[in-house]
């Protein structure tokens, strides 16, 4: 049998840290790895597999597409485009939308279009306002945007027009606020940054002061949207709209694909101003119009909702019984993190996949869950067992 992580040390750039799993299927929420084991799959490709791995709506969209039309340039229409496009304006609430790749291109179209209202309606203003702790992609605008030394510093220098300011203070984000500043750039829960929500009145404070300033509120749902936190989209969670979003992750079903919306007050671009050559092609279009039509149409977000209660509460639970271990359980839907007293976490992710389940370690000290939305009752239960046993087995060898 071939060595795949031997490959994959020999052929691949280290640019990850890979759990020692070779997957090679995957149906709903499980996947089997190349030795044929089992594992409940409670990362679900980094929170894009938000209908399960395989989902028949997307498998059969996608096998019709690739035998009909894979890609054309942007230079001719397309149906695929175009009914996503339609569904997810129709759906937002917002204007228009661009199609491009990833959460990062969705997040640089984001602050293109930010700076294009600057230099037309605000004289010029550039600069964006993000929160420490965020995670706003790895290009290297979003790799700024993002504010954490530790993505960006070995790129040193960075584009310029960046401020950060503390995740959740509003009289923080209103001292940063000069004559130059022309958006705001949040997470409705910071993902990447430990799974830390927004107050529940926070967004609504920004979108105030965005309002009373002439300024854009731009919300990155590259990992919340798509009904990650129970509702289609993060801001409706939240009660807010925003002038710009930035989609990706969840919206292909497992099929690359970002987008970035927005409102008719910013939708300034005219041809030339920003392009892709992938970006919208049928192929991705088809995978997002089945994945966004059966999220409505079966309304799969209310049961991220539930499950998410369910999951929430079977890990309180867990903490209750090893509260020596865990510190905080937090989040939002089925977005949900452990947080524990010392930097246990990439061991504890190791004994979790021995036991079948796969996690992972956000940070030291907490493990991010981020299963698909199709969960069941009798998963959640199967998958906090696991988790459990994986924390046992940390917890004895100590």
């Amino acid at each position: 049998m071939t060595d795949w992580i031997a490959v994959e040390k020999q052929y691949y750039m280290f640019c990850a840290r890979r759990q020692p799993v070779v997957l090679v299927r995957g149906q709903g929420t499980r996947v089997w790895d190349v030795n044929g084991k089992e594992y409940l799959d409670f990362t679900a490709g980094w929170a894009v597999n938000n209908l399960g791995h395989c989902h028949p709506a997307v498998v059969k969209a996608v096998q019709e597409q690739v035998a009909t039309l894979i890609q054309t340039s942007n230079q001719f229409y397309t149906i695929p485009q175009l009914q996503l496009a339609r569904l997810l304006v129709e759906a937002s609430g917002l204007s228009k939308v661009f199609f491009c790749n990833s959460g990062a291109e969705a997040i640089e179209g984001a602050i293109k279009l930010a700076r294009k209202y600057g230099k037309v309606r605000k004289n010029g203003a550039y600069e964006i306002i993000t929160a420490q702790g965020a995670f706003h992609g790895r290009t290297l605008t979003a790799v700024t945007a993002t504010g954490n030394p530790h993505y960006s510093e070995p790129f040193i220098p960075l584009t310029p027009g960046f401020v950060q300011v503390p995740f959740n203070d509003l009289e923080a984000l209103k001292r940063a606020t000069t004559e130059r500043t022309v958006a705001v750039l949040l997470e409705p829960v910071q993902g990447e940054g430990g799974v830390i929500p927004a107050h529940p009145n926070y967004l609504k404070g920004v979108r105030d002061w965005c309002d009373r300033n002439d300024l854009l509120l731009i919300l990155d749902e590259v990992q919340t949207g798509m009904g990650r936190l129970g509702t289609v989209f993060g801001f409706q969670y939240y009660g807010v709209q925003p002038d710009i979003l930035a989609l990706a992750k969840g919206l292909g079903g497992g099929v690359p694909i970002g987008a970035f919306l927005c409102n008719e007050r910013c939708n300034l671009f005219q041809p030339g101003d920003h392009g892709s050559t992938f970006g919208g092609n049928p192929l991705a279009c088809a995978a997002g119009y089945a994945t966004l039509k059966t999220l409505l149409e079966e309304r799969i977000y209310e049961t991220s909702a539930r499950m998410g209660q369910r999951l929430k509460s079977a890990l309180e639970q867990v903490k209750a019984r090893h509260e020596e271990a865990i510190k905080e359980v937090r989040g939002v839907g089925l977005l949900l993190a452990v947080e524990f007293y010392h930097p246990i976490a990439p061991q504890v992710v190791s004994a979790c996949n021995d036991e079948g389940v796969l996690l992972n370690p956000v940070r030291p000290t907490a493990i991010r869950f981020m299963p698909p939305l199709t969960l069941t009752p009798e998963e959640v239960d199967e998958g906090v067992a696991r988790f459990e046993r994986g924390l046992v087995r940390v917890l004895k060898e100590k």
